[in-house]
């Protein structure tokens, strides 16, 4: 297994990946698309924090993409995609892909990461609630999803709500 950087050369394999992981792989252009493509073509993305998972042969298995938020002035990195193809689950990968992007999260002195998704699996992680850090999302039915990892430039005063980067408004 390998987790590196997404280059320009492995956009069509990414497709692949983001379609065959979605809730709706049946669709055409899943909403997973739609939002990596918006994030692309925006200044939101991070690319030190878009990144492929490759098997052993060398193909793309995962992917995972962070784009900026904000809490307030602050700018904070959120997971906003992670898959792994269907038939590469539980086999290490979404875990590398997370541990890799907190990582260089972390290097990019990022105070935290956000994310929405599964307490179970993010938990594994270090990821809490945000209300514990008195931070909440832009959906209050999502509170128990919405969740921070802390990092080492972590500052207990940036508090108050979590504001998406533009393209998750309109797709």
């Amino acid at each position: 297994m390998l987790i590196r950087r997404e280059t320009p050369a492995d956009l069509a394999a990414v497709r692949t990946v983001t379609i065959a992981s979605s809730y709706k792989p049946h669709e055409e252009e899943p909403v997973e698309v739609m939002l990596q493509n918006a994030l692309r073509e925006g200044e939101d993305r991070i690319p030190e924090l878009s990144l492929v998972a490759e098997d052993a042969d060398g193909a793309i298995v995962g992917h995972a993409l962070c784009s900026w938020g904000r809490i307030g002035t602050v700018r904070v990195p959120n997971l906003s995609l992670l898959g792994v193809h269907r038939d590469h689950r539980r086999r290490g990968f979404g875990t590398a892909l997370v541990h890799a992007a907190l990582a260089a999260a972390d290097a990019l002195d990022a105070p935290m990461v956000v994310v929405l998704g599964d307490p179970d699996f993010y938990g594994r992680f270090g990821f809490r609630p945000s209300t514990d850090f008195g931070i909440v999302g832009e959906e209050p039915a999502w509170e128990h999803l919405f969740q921070i990892r802390t990092l080492a430039a972590y500052d207990p005063d940036v508090q108050g709500e979590f504001v998406y980067p533009e393209p998750f408004g309109r797709v």
